[in-house]
């Protein structure tokens, strides 16, 4: 029997990771322990979950699991907003709460910024590069 599925596909939230997310190179979404999660060779983005430790009802629908940058990782466990992650929490994933997705809060540049760092930590070396040629070329 497969996991239900945890999330709505009109969710503006979800909407705005899509956006982030799948502008990587290479990106692709797909649905995982009823969960979205975006991806190249290796997951890079889990929207939704739930703490370390928290069992039954207690759901994180509107955040983001990532693999954080290991030089940032130890700032951002001190960060009080951060929490690892159940079963991701041992390799290094972390999740983070979402601003309120119709609002133009400062946080989704943070968003993105996280986004960014764990498709660096993730994904093949051939994207990152494409990804750096990208940021060249428009910078």
């Amino acid at each position: 029997m497969g996991h239900p599925v945890m999330f709505e596909q009109t969710d503006a939230a979800l909407q705005r990771i899509r956006g982030i997310a799948l502008a990587f190179p290479g990106a692709a979404e797909r649905v995982s322990h009823g969960r979205p999660n975006f991806f190249t060779a290796k997951t890079f983005c889990y929207y939704g979950g739930a703490k370390r430790g928290e069992v039954g009802e207690f759901r994180h629908d509107r955040a983001i699991l990532i693999r954080p940058d290991p030089v940032d990782e130890p700032a951002l466990r001190q960060d009080p907003r951060f929490w690892e992650p159940a079963y991701l929490w041992n390799t290094g994933w972390l999740g983070i709460d979402l601003p309120h997705p119709d609002r133009d809060d400062p946080g989704w540049a943070e968003v993105a910024e996280l986004i960014d760092a764990s498709f660096r930590v993730t994904a093949p070396k051939t994207r990152v590069r494409e990804l750096d040629a990208r940021s060249s070329a428009s910078g």
